[in-house]
């Protein structure tokens, strides 16, 4: 009884193959996959500026007065924590409006700390 060896395995063609299929599946999927990251960025930008917005106008509607620093907005319960700016990842880079009437307080709006442009062209800092 001869045994003989058979080679198993994949030849390198079929290797190039497979790594060529590889490869346009991901020049594909990879254009949407950091499309889909700006949008929710975008996304969770626009939900953080109205919670903050939201809560100041409550402040002003309870006090007659904008708050002088965000930090009152947690400490007298309007929000739980300050929420991130997503596009600078940090919750320090809001840029503080101050309302026309300087008698009304310190903080009437906020905006992004960020200098990026949206995927619509306008920048952050003007939403």
């Amino acid at each position: 009884m001869i045994r003989r060896h058979v080679a198993r395995g994949f030849t390198l063609v079929e290797l190039l193959v497979v790594l060529a299929i590889v490869a346009v599946l991901l020049s594909i999927a990879a254009p949407r996959y950091t499309g889909s990251v700006d949008r929710a960025k975008e996304a969770v930008l626009r939900e953080n500026l109205a919670s903050l917005r939201d809560a100041l106008d409550k402040h002003y509607g309870d006090t007659g007065l904008y708050p002088p620093k965000l930090e009152d907005l947690v400490t007298k319960r309007y929000l739980r924590r300050i929420p991130l700016d997503p596009v600078t990842d940090s919750p320090v880079t809001w840029v503080l409006v101050p309302p026309p009437d300087p008698d009304k307080g310190g903080i009437a709006d906020v905006r992004s700390g960020s200098s990026e442009k949206a995927r619509d062209g306008t920048f952050y800092k003007e939403w």
